[in-house]
Parts: structure tokens; sequence; C-alpha cells
């Protein structure tokens, strides 16, 4: 079991499982997910280079600001569109 926390401000962590990885991205399609931060941009912008060169489809998506929580219509859309997400971080 692994304890994880909430940044956005829980009061009392969260036993969880952290979901299992897929042992391959073939047939899937990749999101990646920029929170608005300064460069965080180059770095999916690099990643969506290497795994477009590797044939895998990619979506991207972007938070209206990294000072908040993404709004839950963006969250649905990506759950929607895609299988797996990389989140971009940046500092």
């Amino acid at each position: 079991m692994t304890t994880l926390i909430d940044p956005t401000g829980e009061l009392e962590p969260i036993d969880r499982q952290p979901l299992g990885k897929p042992d391959t991205l073939s047939g899937m399609t990749l999101g990646l997910l920029d929170i608005s931060k300064a460069r965080g941009d180059v770095f999916l912008d690099r990643l969506h280079s290497l795994f477009g060169d590797r044939g895998i489809s990619v979506k991207r998506y972007k938070k209206p600001t990294f000072t908040r929580p993404a709004p839950i219509e963006l969250i649905q859309k990506i759950a929607n569109e895609v299988d797996v997400v990389v989140e971009g971080l940046a500092d």
C-alpha cells in the first residue's frame, strides 16, 4: 500500500494502490498535460516528438493556470480521450 498525499490541502492522507503501468504504449493514445508553468511546454514538446517518432498517438492538454487544480471538465476530457497521461512539471 502506498500513501499518496494530495498537495491541494487534504486533511487526511489516503492509502491507495498505484495504478499499474502498461507494458507497451503500442495502440494507446498518450496525453501530455502542460500545467502552465514556465518551460513545461519545452519538456512536453520534446516528449511529443520522441513518442511521435515511435508512432505513438499523442494528444496535448493545458491547464489554464498552475495555481489551481485542473478544471473537472479538462480532467473528464483527458479521461475520455487518452489511455495514459504524462504531466509536465517545471521549475
